[in-house]
């Protein structure tokens, strides 16, 4: 059996972190089953036994039409509310930034560094009190300053937006910042909302 994930120890997987997430924070959307398996890089098959047991514990709501099973967040419960800000803080730096940041003119690539891509990829510590994303691209400063700042309200935690050119991404590099990001976990964003 997997270890729980050290974001939130209380899950079964970072699969079911990832999940819940997606659709607790966007909850007027419906999700196909393959759209899900996609988002969160598993299995249509997993997805699917994950979204059995969050339906039955009426959590996730579905319907069919045609051969697709829509899912999406059943909000007309107690749970919804507390459930989807644990989410939020926990797992929900990635489907909120990436979905900022797709919108953001010159942004080439993003990632989560630091404390919580540490937590994301299973090493113990302490939960992450903020969130760095380094974006890597030449977006308008004033609007990632911006997008962050809104990223930070939602999140309930700093988030703290590095922008560094792609010629300075891609080049070898003494640059002390820069190789301490490339050595530790990175989590890159799917900026790719076709994806």
């Amino acid at each position: 059996m997997k270890a729980s994930p050290s974001l939130l120890p209380v899950l079964r997987s970072r699969m079911q972190g990832e999940l819940l997430a997606l659709v607790l924070l966007h909850p007027e959307r419906e999700y196909t089953i393959t759209e899900l398996a996609a988002e969160v890089g598993v299995t249509p098959t997993a997805v699917l036994r994950e979204v059995d047991r969050l339906t039955g514990g009426g959590i996730l709501t579905d319907r069919k039409v045609g051969r697709s099973r829509l899912v999406k967040a059943r909000t007309d419960t107690p749970l919804y509310r507390p459930l989807s800000e644990l989410m939020s803080v926990s797992f929900g730096p990635m489907p909120l930034l990436a979905e900022a940041l797709s919108k953001l003119a010159g942004v080439q690539r993003a990632y989560i560094y630091g404390s919580w891509a540490a937590r994301y990829s299973g090493q113990p510590g302490p939960p992450p009190a903020d969130v760095d994303v380094l974006v890597v691209g030449d977006p308008d400063p004033d609007e990632l300053f911006d997008l962050a700042e809104d990223a930070s309200r939602r999140l309930r935690r700093e988030v703290n937006a590095h922008r560094v050119s792609g010629e300075a991404w891609e080049a070898r590099t003494d640059d002390p910042f820069l190789t301490s990001v490339r050595e530790r976990p990175l989590v890159q964003l799917n900026l790719d909302p076709e994806a």
